[in-house]
């Protein structure tokens, strides 16, 4: 595969994109670590995905904003999820506000890409998670989206709805609440089955005139749910434990070329036993085998949307995004009491979660998991695909963030990004468009600058230097991302300078977003 560079250049020719329009999906995992689907390491069974990236780019440092709704927040809006209304977790914030601070909704500060294209005439169509305001006033039909179906809240069982105190989760079928049916339901299938529908109705009705999908699965977010055939595959799959397999990931990782060697693995966390230490294997092993199963499921889904675009004959001119939302996730899930001791893992009844061991090996190479700002939280794979408008194929190599999706998409469909909407200014655009990577073209400044904060955990990167604390009044960890990409040697001590420059910025940045410092 092709590493691209600062330096690189060709002659396009990207005469049907500049006739039409493209079509735009935005396909999004849920706690998806960075290693897991196989284009990026792993060993599960992703070949729609891995075929998407064999014909298309592969971001090598693509950031999230390290917990799901500030992530989705980020990518709507083209913001910092605290400028847009969402700095912190939509459940904790609207049940008590006090907890965290922000609104807990989009703002209408922000304007949603839906919302952008739609009144640049595409058609507007989302599936699966929302979780950027419950109620039903802030719902996609409110933001934009013509069309929707999916769950407004966090994740829930697969096979049915859980309520789960003092939280109510919602499925909605456009503005109407929608109940899963008794049997037959699995959540990532019917995702997929109404994004399928969206898509037909759309080539039935209004076939010239382009679309906008944001298809948002909560595969493979704890509850640990899969289908029987699918668990089968994997079943003795992961006998082999956590740190056999980030070694396996590791190798692969370098052989495909989406690390090279100075992503050191970093070691297994104090806390986490080595896997030969480990009690209860077969129930270890159990867990990560229906993860993978439920990743697998979701990859099988994603080709049913493939295949519906080339029945449409809408494949060549289809910019398909995909990423995951945060890294893998650390959560234990126990307290929360659904869970039913005698039913097998990954059936319904059962309500667990795979936990740090194999979240750590999720997110080989990286330190740290979901919420996070080490690479395992916010480092996420970003494959982009566009036969019409993506002339230079390969690994990328430059950095880029999530609140790029908007200025790109913005710019692949001819769209001027507003200053107000619907009679509210709207705050300037954070992101710049990745389109220049497409014709193999990075931008001409490398050293851009970006930030995150989530629940007290910040970082900012700029060009090669990236400083990180965990809480507001720790000191800053400083990072050499050129030479240790996997952020194993602190170097604050040697450059204290460069401490002071950046964790100035930092605080500026905080004050201009509005930061409300709290304890992760």
């Amino acid at each position: 595969m092709l590493l691209l560079t600062a330096c690189q250049t060709i002659e396009t020719s990207n005469e049907v994109s500049q006739n039409s329009p493209p079509n735009i999906v935005i396909i999004m995992a849920d706690d998806m670590g960075y290693s897991d689907i196989g284009c990026y390491g792993g060993e599960i069974a992703t070949p729609h995905l891995d075929a998407l990236a064999a014909d298309g780019l592969q971001f090598r440092h693509f950031y999230n904003a390290a917990r799901c709704c500030p992530t989705r927040a980020a990518l709507l809006t083209g913001l910092y999820p605290h400028e847009a209304g969402m700095g912190g977790m939509v459940s904790d914030l609207e049940s008590d506000p006090a907890l965290g601070a922000y609104q807990g909704f989009l703002n209408d500060s922000s304007i949603t890409i839906a919302e952008l294209l739609k009144s640049a005439g595409y058609a507007t169509y989302m599936a699966g998670k929302w979780h950027v305001g419950e109620k039903p006033e802030h719902w996609p039909r409110q933001r934009g989206f013509a069309r929707y179906y999916g769950l407004i809240s966090g994740a829930s069982s697969y096979f049915t709805l859980i309520e789960e105190q003092p939280r109510t989760r919602q499925m909605v079928l456009d503005d109407q609440r929608w109940q899963p049916p008794a049997e037959g339901f699995y959540m990532t299938d019917a995702f997929t089955d109404y994004a399928v529908s969206f898509l037909k109705e759309h080539t039935r009705q209004r076939k010239e005139q382009p679309f906008l999908l944001y298809l948002a699965y909560t595969a493979p977010h704890w509850p640990l749910h899969a289908l029987p055939e699918d668990i089968q595959k994997y079943e003795n799959r992961y006998q082999v434990g956590w740190d056999s397999l980030r070694n396996e990931r590791y190798r692969k990782m370098t052989d495909l070329g989406i690390i090279d060697p100075t992503f050191r693995l970093s070691p297994r966390e104090a806390s986490v036993p080595a896997w030969m230490d480990a009690g209860e294997k077969e129930v270890w092993a159990q867990k990560m085998a229906v993860y993978a199963a439920m990743i697998d499921r979701m990859d099988q889904n994603i080709g049913r949307v493939f295949e519906q675009l080339k029945q449409a004959g809408a494949w060549d001119n289809t910019l398909i995004l995909f990423l995951s939302d945060n890294g893998g996730c650390a959560e234990e899930i126990s307290g929360r009491n659904l869970n039913d001791p005698s039913a097998k893992i990954g059936y319904p009844g059962s309500y667990v979660a795979y936990r740090k061991p194999w979240a750590i090996a999720s997110n080989t190479p990286f330190r740290r998991y979901k919420q996070w700002v080490n690479e395992g939280g916010i480092a996420t794979p970003l494959i982009a695909h566009w036969p019409a408008g993506i002339t230079q194929k390969g690994v990328v190599n430059n950095y880029a963030h999530v609140i790029d999706m908007m200025a790109t998409c913005a710019d692949v469909a001819g769209i001027q990004y507003p200053s107000q909407f619907d009679g509210h200014p709207v705050k300037p655009l954070r992101g710049r468009s990745l389109r220049s990577f497409f014709a193999g073209i990075p931008p001409d400044d490398q050293e851009r600058t970006l930030y995150w904060e989530h629940f007290g955990h910040q970082a900012l990167r700029q060009g090669r230097w990236k400083i990180v604390s965990d809480a507001p009044d720790n000191d800053w960890a400083l990072y050499d991302m050129e030479k240790d990409p996997t952020e194993l040697q602190d170097v604050a001590d040697e450059f204290p300078r460069v401490v002071e420059h950046l964790s100035t910025g930092y605080q500026q940045w905080a004050q201009e977003v509005g930061v409300r410092q709290q304890q992760p």
